[in-house]
């Protein structure tokens, strides 16, 4: 069979047509997503496509995006509208201002949340599957992907598990795949025809530290009679992609390495999911890391030879394929669409825009849309520094090259409040406003040290960031409605990797005060 293969695979290299036959001859490049959508998973209903990713911590949680073309992609919901698992979500931490503001209950869940979702679809209804480390695996359902998802339902009440993908064979009976933190092995369960509950104990099914060490992100399929799970091995930074399969879904299961770096510079094409156009054409969207942009998107060309899948380019001598540069643009009946991950806000409208997630549950009393109409007002809460303070606003930054402004109202602020624009991770570094002793000072901080500026002579400040190729920051304002601007301090490096998400730009105030400040948000602007 390997010689069966080579000799495809060299078919497949000399082969100087492009494997999409798709109408409009449109080629794309990858990634697809210069942004941290991590863990994802794909299907197709129809002529539409939808996609999930790994949310951890922030909320609201489980972004869905939806594409008629693979390659162009926009936000149409969230699963969860807030992180109910436990109480370090709500990130009460040691706030002292009065209970209608906050209680104090203490701790965080940074790195906790939603790992690895899964999306299905089956009898009409999505499903979403995924795993918090903490508390279990959960799942939730709705008629349109577009919301509203049902409240989730426990599925299985154990700790340390991450990862699960459900699957429903021909005669309706139910499966869960899922590995254990750590990565590996894989465990199967038979579930109730309506995935609420699993049945068993589980069983393990794959398990080969020796080959496929830190087995995680198993996606569960069936083809030609073949069981298949596609998981990826090797650690999130060097590994590759795994195929195994079986003629039954308990296995034993018969393995191989299906993409991996090859000559490339993507030194981990990582966990991903395979849908086919309906014009039968095999993609494969999967992530890999870099850094301070989080875990990126690309998406490869899957064909299938002897019953195995083939992804990416072919490497001379070997059955694996390694990651496309470009690519002719898949063949989805659809043409090519302007679909763009939205960004800018002008905090024109009375909810919150898609683009947008909170560090943790935000207190719903110290953030509005309404009080002033076009701005979104944020009320410091006690802090000690950034990475504690509760109602940070985020969105996941894009690369290679972002400018991040953002236009600030700070009339309002008071003794020991802090406010302004960040690059938020682990490392936190920001510009924005301190105000002490009745006056508020442009301060630069990186990583909670303050360096002090000029004390703002008018209400109002315009904020820069310019996030570079090489993963610095440059921090800028301007007093005169973003005219001119002056830099502040030197270019600061992005923290590389932060609670399993890249670095995300943010809106944030606190206060070290008694009393509780307001600060309001004009527009918040994304240029790439």
């Amino acid at each position: 069979m390997r010689s069966r293969l080579l000799l495809a695979a060299a078919a497949l290299a000399a082969s100087s047509a492009p494997a999409s036959s798709a109408p409009n001859a449109a080629a794309y490049t990858n990634p697809i997503l210069y942004a941290d959508y991590s863990d994802p998973d794909v299907i197709r209903v129809g002529r539409d496509y939808y996609l999930v990713s790994s949310s951890f911590h922030l909320s609201p949680g489980i972004p869905v995006l939806h594409s008629r073309d693979l390659v162009h992609w926009r936000i149409i919901s969230h699963v969860l509208p807030r992180l109910t698992f436990a109480p370090e979500y709500d990130m009460p931490g040691p706030h002292t201002l009065n209970d209608s503001i906050s209680k104090p209950v203490g701790g965080t869940r940074y790195a906790g949340g939603v790992w690895a979702p899964s999306i299905r679809f089956h009898k009409g209804l999505f499903y979403v599957y995924w795993a918090t480390v903490d508390e279990g695996i959960f799942m939730a359902t709705a008629k349109d992907p577009a919301g509203p998802w049902s409240k989730p339902v426990k599925v299985v009440d154990e700790r340390m598990l991450e990862d699960p993908c459900p699957f429903w064979d021909e005669d309706g009976t139910a499966w869960l795949v899922h590995s254990r933190h750590g990565a590996g092995p894989l465990i199967l369960h038979r579930m109730s025809p309506d995935g609420r509950r699993v049945l068993d104990a589980g069983k393990v099914i794959v398990e080969d530290k020796a080959n496929l060490p830190i087995l995680e992100g198993p996606k569960v399929y069936k083809r030609n009679g073949w069981y298949y799970i596609l998981a990826p091995f090797g650690g999130v930074e060097k590994g590759a992609q795994a195929a195994l399969r079986s003629r039954s879904i308990q296995g034993p299961y018969e393995q191989r390495v299906v993409l991996a770096q090859g000559s490339t510079a993507l030194a981990g094409p990582h966990q991903g999911g395979w849908v086919e156009t309906p014009s039968g054409e095999g993609w494969f969207i999967h992530f890999s890391s870099t850094g301070a942009f989080g875990r990126i998107t690309y998406l490869e060309p899957l064909r299938w030879v002897d019953d195995w899948p083939f992804i990416g380019d072919p490497v001379p001598g070997q059955t694996y394929g390694q990651p496309v540069a470009t690519h002719a643009m898949p063949n989805t009946g659809s043409s090519p669409t302007a679909d763009a991950i939205q960004t800018s806000d002008e905090f024109s409208d009375a909810q919150l825009g898609l683009q947008w997630s909170w560090n943790h549950n935000p207190n719903d009393r110290a953030w509005s849309l309404t009080e002033r109409p076009g701005f979104m007002r944020l009320t410091a809460l006690p802090a000690q520094h950034l990475v504690t303070a509760r109602n940070t606003l985020t969105q996941i930054l894009h690369g290679p090259a972002s400018r991040i402004t953002t236009r600030l109202d700070a009339s309002r602020m008071v003794d020991g409040q802090r406010a302004g624009l960040t690059l938020f991770g682990v490392r936190p570094s920001w510009i924005g406003l301190a105000r002490e002793g009745g006056a508020t000072r442009i301060t630069l901080a990186s990583e909670g040290r303050e360096t002090p500026g000029p004390i703002l002579s008018t209400a109002t400040v315009v904020l820069s960031a310019e996030v570079t190729p090489d993963q610095h920051v440059r921090y800028a304002y301007s007093l005169d409605e973003g005219k001119s601007f002056v830099t502040l301090g030197e270019p600061v490096q992005l923290a590389r990797f932060s609670w399993w998400k890249g670095s995300r730009p943010a809106l944030f105030t606190f206060t070290h005060g008694k009393t509780s400040g307001v600060v309001d948000a004009d527009w918040f602007r994304v240029a790439r």
